[in-house]
């Protein structure tokens, strides 16, 4: 039986039951919210840690949630910044004699399990190459199918933006993979 949203917040904002909350927050949300973070961060053990910071700061911060939007929303936009925040910090960290784009590839190609179609490594390679807006709308709209309406509260974006950023980041994702697919 799938608990609803209202239960969830329910046990959430009582202290006797909010250690359950917590248990039926993650049962609910845990997959989609990991592959959210996977999509953007590409490396698995990392986006489980984030995941876990996740939650970590919906637990810490449920008193903020104002009920104005769904559930789903809020703990997407927290995913959101906290995989933001890991992506910066593993650019901070690169080498500057390391090339950024090799990186990548390999990041890719690694975490692609067995014979992978060249079509979706060189996707994958093209998604990473995108500023890094487009590449959070691209997702969230392509992987999550979220409507604008709801990627516009989790990132702080009105629609019309959202819509250009899209229609770019796929224009450059066909340009990609027109000049890099071998046949």
């Amino acid at each position: 039986m799938k608990i609803k949203d209202a239960e969830i917040i329910s046990l959430m904002q009582n202290p006797r039951t909010q250690d359950k909350g917590v248990r039926a927050l993650m049962d609910a949300y845990q997959s989609r919210l990991y592959w959210h973070i996977r999509r953007i961060i590409v490396d698995g053990d990392l986006a489980q840690d984030t995941l876990q910071e996740t939650f970590i700061k919906a637990y810490q911060n449920f008193h903020q949630f104002k009920n104005d939007s769904q559930l789903y929303t809020w703990l997407y936009r927290i995913a959101t910044n906290e995989a933001l925040q890991q992506v910066n910090k593993m650019k901070k960290m690169q080498k500057t004699d390391e090339d950024p784009e090799y990186h990548m590839q390999n990041l890719v190609a690694d975490n692609t399990e067995g014979d992978a179609e060249e079509i979706q490594i060189l996707l994958q390679n093209a998604i990473q190459s995108l500023p890094e807006k487009q590449k959070l709308v691209f997702m969230m709209r392509y992987y999550d199918d979220l409507p604008y309406e709801e990627i516009s509260k989790i990132v702080d974006m009105s629609v019309g933006t959202l819509k250009t950023n899209y229609h770019y980041a796929k224009q450059k994702i066909e340009e990609y993979i027109k000049e890099n697919y071998e046949r």
